[in-house]
């Protein structure tokens, strides 16, 4: 399993609108390349010093081809979508393998 983070920081004045957007359009468009299974939207707590709202986004593949896939078909497209929000935010991506899952027992 691999999980694509997206890491973004995005301007104060156009977060809300930002964070709406991503929930009702950005991420529901990702989903439906068919190249993730899920994906889980955070808000990172920590102030920066850029100021800003610091956000991650973690999709989860099932696997480096199918995220390859993603990059070569649907990447291009989905990331000129951002205009709307262009110079109000920077985003740092990165590519990590699942080694373990465990879950707590009941």
């Amino acid at each position: 399993m691999y999980i694509y983070n997206v890491t973004i920081n995005i301007q104060e004045d156009v977060h809300e609108e930002w964070v709406e957007w991503m929930r009702t359009e950005h991420i529901p468009e990702m989903l439906n390349t068919g190249k993730f299974t899920k994906a889980l939207m955070t808000r990172v707590m920590v102030q920066e010093e850029m100021g800003g709202m610091t956000y991650s986004v973690q999709y989860t593949t099932t696997n480096k081809e199918m995220l390859q896939r993603y990059y070569d078909e649907n990447a291009a497209l989905l990331r000129s979508k951002t205009k709307p929000f262009e110079g109000k935010f920077v985003a740092f991506r990165t590519e990590m393998q699942v080694v373990n899952e465990a879950h707590a027992e009941n």
